[in-house]
């Protein structure tokens, strides 16, 4: 079986990349909190290609959510499907190349 890891960067990758995951857990029958509440086995057959469980059968997205603004994460954390991922999945902050370049 394979797994795909997502990546969404950037305040528009952000963006879809959330609207994306509401649209697959409705799919395969998750709620915003990772819990499975579907009424289909053929919902859960190949849930494992975006989705690890958990040991408290809790799924979460196999995803890494980038972004240099905190602004767009902290929208995505409180969105309806923002206790979906895990805090580790949350990669953000601020990095001044301009003064780390050979050029300056």
């Amino acid at each position: 079986m394979r797994e795909i890891v997502h990546i969404q960067a950037g305040q528009c990758g952000n963006q879809i990349g959330t609207k994306f995951w509401e649209v697959i857990s409705d799919e395969h029958g998750i709620d915003p909190a990772g819990g499975y509440v579907g009424d289909s086995a053929l919902q859960l057959e190949r849930i494992n290609v975006y989705y690890n469980e958990s040991s408290s059968q809790k799924y979460v997205p196999r995803a890494a959510l980038v972004d240099l603004e905190p602004g767009t994460m902290d929208s995505v954390r409180s969105g309806p499907f923002g206790q979906l991922f895990r805090p580790d999945n949350f990669i953000f902050g601020r990095v001044w190349l301009c003064c780390h370049t050979p050029w300056v």
